[in-house]
């Protein structure tokens, strides 16, 4: 089905120039590539002469923090004395290098250790494997992300990631669908739980469930890798800005709503419901330093001291701190919240000093009512994958059009279904490309490869040194909470941006009301679809896990919201342009009284 460009916004960037080193022969261009003794002496000049180690670049402006009284003054000198721009392929000094490398480590590190710590509070997972989860998490984002910035050639016009900073990290889509998936094992009893006298329910723990989202997560990447060999032009068509925007909207927004808030109030877990007796009565528990009721003004102080920060260094900090607000939200969350005495330690006592990938190892098994799902879930991974790639080849000044960014678009989805593949016998869930490193790459002016690489070598050291992520788990809940909503915020407002490239005809708007409807209904009564298949009699086991499966798919805000947009904006025909009802006509009815047609268009 063809798109209508009165449906949506096609123009780009004007195209600018890539580096110098792209503008050689052939012949010289790969006289250079195999030029052994050309690289030794350029790596020996590297090492040996401060502008190897330090270049030209404006370290003062990279650190010095922004004052309101020369906000007016700052940016008029920074618009005349911006650093240069450092592309693809272009020599980076060393310190730079690695400045730039730490602040893209830095810049997702919330984004990276946020879904392993919900996955096992969610699963009520002991610390130890907790800290596992998280360093190989870590571990594996650092590897694949070396595999996303590779772009190998691999036959005729097919590559293997794109070539750009394209870093990968846990998604969000991933953990919105496990919440379902997690609630319908335990529902099902794959899950161990009980039920006390008063009628509240307290979840065991159950590791086996994230190996049966392992193994699923296995068979579905298949999709995805299918998908990066379908036509660029074609995914785009089936997947445009209207579909892939409701998507990314409904997943920030469920996971404000099923994480965010909830952790900001003292915890996600059954303490929620502020149970009048058991474990649970209190949160985090009633073996924590400090336990109080879930929503304690304590608790919610102490999140927002940590989303106060945040705002505060966008206001103040350098643009090196900007880039990482997050992470500073977070340090100062944890100082106030241990001299205040709500830090257990014990996460940190019990965490090994080194650790790697398979130091604990799950059952993978396949649970069939998650295979929909999941399915589901690499679809948005490869719609996702499209949008963050055509970000980051904007900021990094390479074409956004034509055969070279199509091939970068096959070839970073083919990497991330490969991931996603990879990540779950890396006992990590789907891994999908971030977004979060383009405003890095924006602020710092430096698109470097070599920066990412060093972002990888930073990441792969935070997963090894176990104490770490230790320190990670003993993050309170409140803090947490604090930033973990700005953070689903805004990958929220990153779907309003995708949905903001539409025209909002009559026709967008009908389409994203029908898909609203099931999303936000969803997001404000999660178990309206729960009981959906209660009233059929003694189901066969597939038939059992086909209702599961749809059930999953129903209560999931981002799935079926996505999966009306997706059907809607397919089946609807395209208006044409007499038919844009975005004119206005004014009538003055007190210039024409006896006039009996008025049009109103709105």
């Amino acid at each position: 089905m063809s798109m209508s460009i009165h449906t949506v916004t096609t123009d780009q960037p004007d195209k600018i120039p890539p580096p110098s080193v792209n503008h050689l022969p052939a012949a010289a261009s790969t006289k250079r590539r195999w030029d052994v003794g050309g690289r030794v002496h350029r790596l020996h000049q590297k090492l040996t002469t401060k502008h190897g180690w330090v270049g030209d670049y404006d370290y003062a402006w990279l650190c010095m923090p922004t004052m309101p009284w020369s906000w007016g003054r700052a940016r008029s000198r920074r618009a005349k004395t911006g650093p240069p721009f450092y592309a693809l392929d272009s020599e980076l000094p060393i310190i730079l290098a690695a400045a730039s490398g730490l602040q893209h480590a830095l810049a997702m590190l919330a984004g990276l250790i946020t879904p392993p710590i919900i996955f096992a509070s969610a699963l009520n997972l002991d610390s130890e494997t907790s800290a596992y989860m998280i360093s190989a998490s870590l571990i594996g984002c650092g590897i694949l992300s070396l595999v996303q910035m590779s772009r190998l050639r691999l036959f005729g016009n097919y590559y293997l990631g794109t070539g750009l900073i394209s870093v990968v990290g846990t998604s969000f889509a991933t953990l919105s669908t496990a919440d379902a998936i997690f609630n319908s094992m335990y529902a099902d009893g794959t899950c161990p739980s009980t039920t006390a006298a008063d009628g509240t329910v307290t979840r065991g723990a159950c590791p086996d469930a994230y190996g049966m989202v392992l193994g699923t997560s296995i068979i579905c990447s298949f999709l995805e890798i299918l998908m990066s060999f379908v036509p660029p032009r074609i995914l785009k068509r089936v997947f445009p800005p209207m579909v892939t925007g409701t998507v990314i909207v409904m997943i920030g927004a469920s996971l404000i709503g099923s994480s965010g808030i909830p952790n900001w109030g003292g915890g996600s877990n059954d303490c929620m419901s502020r149970p009048s007796s058991g474990f649970f009565q209190l949160c985090p528990d009633i073996s924590a330093p400090r336990p109080l009721l879930w929503g304690s003004p304590e608790f919610i102080g102490l999140g927002f001291l940590s989303f106060i920060t945040i705002i505060i260094t966008e206001l103040f900090g350098s643009p090196f701190l900007k880039n990482i607000s997050v992470i500073i939200g977070l340090a100062v969350g944890c100082i106030v919240a241990g001299a205040a005495g709500y830090i257990d330690g014990s996460s940190i006592k019990t965490a090994p000093a080194i650790t790697f990938l398979w130091v604990h190892t799950f059952k993978i098994r396949v649970y069939p009512p998650a295979i929909l799902p999941m399915l589901a879930v690499y679809v948005s991974l490869a719609m996702e994958a499209i949008g963050d790639i055509t970000a980051s080849a904007e900021v990094s000044r390479v074409a956004v059009v034509g055969e070279e960014f199509d091939s970068r678009i096959q070839g970073g989805v083919l990497s991330d279904g490969i991931g996603g593949f990879l990540s779950a016998l890396f006992t990590v869930t789907p891994l999908s490309i971030f977004a979060q490193n383009n405003g890095v790459i924006a602020i710092t002016r430096c698109a470097n490869r070599t920066a990412g690489r060093f972002c990888c070598v930073f990441l792969i050291i935070f997963g090894v040194l176990g104490k770490i992520s230790g320190v990670f788990l003993a993050i309170p809940n409140p803090v947490l909470g604090g930033v973990t909503t700005f953070l689903f915020a805004s990958v929220a407002t990153s779907g309003v941006r995708v949905l903001s490239y539409n025209r909002f005809t009559r026709r967008d708007r009908f389409v994203l009301a029908a898909a609203f409807s099931f999303g936000i209904g969803d997001l404000l009564v999660p178990t309206i679809f729960t009981h959906l298949f209660d009233g059929v009699r003694h189901p066969n086991k597939g038939l059992q896990g086909l209702f599961d499966s749809i059930t999953i798919v129903l209560s999931t805000p981002f799935l079926i919201s996505g999966l009306v947009a997706l059907v809607l904006n397919l089946i609807l025909p395209q208006e044409d342009s007499d038919d844009d009802d975005d004119v206005v006509e004014v009538i003055d009815v007190e210039a024409h009284p006896n006039s009996k047609e008025k049009e109103l268009h709105i």
